[in-house]
């Protein structure tokens, strides 16, 4: 599901008042706030570290990031535009991984092909 991608842990630090302080990887000025964040082994203001689509402030929405093709996403993002679940077993084309499924035993089916076999309803 992850192939090619790198998922990331964040870390949010407090800053210490007698350390020097570090530069922002997102807007590159220097980090004076109580806290900042730690991720991709670089430092962040809480507001510099966010999703490339959504805007969204990593640090509050989970403890992992994603990176791929350039950009750094929150999982949502990330599984909506790279993620796939599989095959549906009615129609057998893709379902995005974002998309609610219908699972019944090792198989996996669109909200709309999931129907009886007998009477096609849903």
């Amino acid at each position: 599901l992850f192939s090619s991608c790198c998922v990331s842990g964040i870390q949010m630090l407090s800053v210490q008042p007698d350390t020097k302080p570090k530069g922002c990887a997102g807007c590159n000025r220097k980090i004076k706030d109580r806290y900042l964040l730690k991720a991709l082994d670089k430092y962040w203001h809480e507001d510099c570290l966010k999703c490339a689509c959504c805007d969204c402030r990593l640090g509050e929405v989970g403890s992992t990031l994603y990176t791929k093709a350039n950009l750094i996403l929150c999982r949502r993002d990330y599984l909506r535009l790279f993620g796939v679940t599989g095959n549906c077993a009615a129609c057998s084309k893709l379902i995005p991984a974002f998309e609610m499924v219908m699972r019944a035993k090792d198989n996996v089916y669109h909200l709309d092909c999931f129907a009886c076999q007998l009477c096609n309803q849903r």
